[in-house]
């Protein structure tokens, strides 16, 4: 999969959206208003022997942010990782400094970086 094809994926949720974070002092890119989330991938795990490495899996997150909890936006967020064959795992926390939810979605893909 591509970088490409991962964010016409995203684009399906119907939320505002970034590659890892929102720069505070970007004018081009603002934080938008809640709810919003972010992407990024933190670390690979990829299928490797005698020093090749064969197959890229990159693990990737999804973070949502609300400012309460939002079932359903959860479920438009998980409809469109089950409608793409994404297996995730979900952990959820409050951000009390923030005043608002994250929800956590962690998946490995097969990763192509064309």
């Amino acid at each position: 999969m591509t970088i490409n094809e991962i964010r016409n994926i995203l684009d399906e949720i119907g939320l505002s959206y970034t590659y890892y974070f929102f720069p505070e002092d970007d004018i081009n890119n603002p934080v938008p208003n809640l709810p919003y989330f972010v992407y990024y991938f933190p670390n690979n795990e990829d299928f490797s022997g005698d020093n090749i490495n064969y197959v890229k899996i990159s693990a990737m997150n999804i973070e949502l942010y609300t400012s309460k909890k939002d079932y359903q936006i959860e479920n438009q967020v998980e409809a469109v990782l089950t409608k793409y064959g994404f297996y995730y795992s979900k952990i959820e926390t409050y951000l009390e400094s923030e005043h608002m939810y994250e929800v956590l979605y962690e998946m490995e893909v097969l990763l192509n970086y064309e």
